[in-house]
């Protein structure tokens, strides 16, 4: 189909070509011409008198920008409970930043949550019979089995900080060993050693401080000096628990008195206390952390930790009715439960349990909390480390 430019074209080309064949017609011909040049001459003469129209542009339309979309952040979901704990047991969080704690959980370079450590209070290990804490040789060999069968590995009292502070990489079932009191050097060979050298497993030494008995103090230092034997406060005088009665003179005494003697005779500063007869108070909390304690343990036997959650309880209550309440206190890490040798057997498996159960519940809600990372704490704290 021929366009109106065409049809024009070819009018103006045939009238040009009429009028030239007329006028050649009528003038004298001196010589015959080739009829293609002249032809192709009339052509282009016709041609570039024809006018070509232009078409007219089109502006360009200028693009709307898009509209930035606020990502509204997920509810984060509540603290892991569990019916295994007792129902006044109530696990507690410390780390207040939500962003901190959820970047020290998912750091892959720490420890996978559900990760939980069971802190174990020896305070005898008898030959003979046992009765009431103490436990029989045979019984401490079983505890000790059962826990490696179960694929708990130890730890000692800077591992545990660093984990109930950091979340730093620790085995994800991991156990704290605690020997109330002062002893020769043969009681931890022989009851200890064996494992150290086996497994790897430490020990830590609650160390009463007070200045006396050189004798004990050469033999520790001896074993603290090993590193497999790691030397923690338990008081001073040590027989006089710490109440709500108690004055600041006799809480710094008895706290900061046990620290210099470590100090003294270990070459260390101790970040562990624990409190002797189980008995504290908010003040001695106060002033613990003062004197540089990382960690306090009481001798309530509410359960196994875990990062941000320390089982405790509000009141006295008939479940644990000789446990003192922890929480009003106001620091969970100074007020850490644990178990005596002679019952943790039997609760073993059920901390296996709990562990288990949270690493469930966490990966549940592993997408919402990555989510609310991303939108509320990225931009402050950075992206998630990933591992190569």
């Amino acid at each position: 189909m021929k366009t109106n430019y065409g049809l024009k074209l070819t009018h103006h080309f045939l009238t040009f070509s009429l009028v030239a064949g007329l006028l050649a017609a009528c003038q004298p011909q001196p010589a015959t011409a080739d009829p293609g040049i002249v032809m192709t001459a009339a052509f282009e003469t016709a041609v570039a008198q024809i006018s070509i129209p232009t078409q007219t542009p089109v502006p360009t339309e200028t693009p709307i920008p898009t509209a930035t979309i606020q990502r509204t952040p997920p509810t984060l979901p509540g603290t892991y409970q569990t019916s295994l704990l007792k129902p006044e047991d109530m696990p507690r969080t410390y780390v207040t930043d939500s962003c901190q704690y959820l970047q020290n959980k998912w750091n892959p370079n720490n420890s996978a949550p559900g990760t939980i450590v069971m802190t174990i209070m020896h305070h005898g290990i008898n030959k003979g019979e046992a009765s009431g804490n103490d436990i029989t040789v045979a019984e401490h060999k079983k505890l000790m089995n059962d826990l490696h069968d179960m694929g708990f590995q130890v730890i000692n009292m800077q591992q545990m900080s660093d984990f109930m502070y950091n979340n730093a990489k620790i085995p994800q079932r991991s156990v704290l060993f605690i020997v109330d009191d002062r002893h020769f050097a043969e009681y931890f060979n022989d009851h200890f050693r064996p494992y150290y050298e086996e497994w790897g497993w430490p020990v830590v030494n609650a160390y009463i401080g007070i200045d006396e008995r050189p004798d004990l103090w050469a033999e520790n230092a001896a074993l603290s000096a090993e590193g497999w034997v790691d030397y923690q406060s338990h008081g001073y005088i040590h027989n006089i628990p710490i109440g709500n009665s108690s004055d600041d003179e006799f809480i710094m005494s008895e706290m900061g008195g046990a620290s210099a003697s470590i100090q003294k005779y270990m070459n260390k500063t101790p970040i562990g206390y624990i409190w002797p007869g189980g008995g504290f108070s908010p003040r001695a909390v106060e002033l613990g952390t003062q004197l540089g304690y990382k960690l306090g343990f009481t001798v309530n036997p509410r359960g196994p930790v875990m990062y941000n959650w320390v089982p405790q309880a509000d009141t006295v209550n008939q479940s644990n009715p000789m446990a003192i309440p922890e929480t009003p206190a106001g620091n969970p890490l100074m007020t850490l439960p644990r178990y005596w040798s002679a019952n943790a057997r039997e609760n073993v498996d059920t901390v296996r349990a709990i562990g288990d159960q949270a690493a469930q519940y966490a990966e549940q809600n592993k997408a919402t909390e990555l989510e609310f990372y991303d939108i509320v704490c990225a931009p402050t704290y950075g992206a998630l480390p990933v591992l190569p």
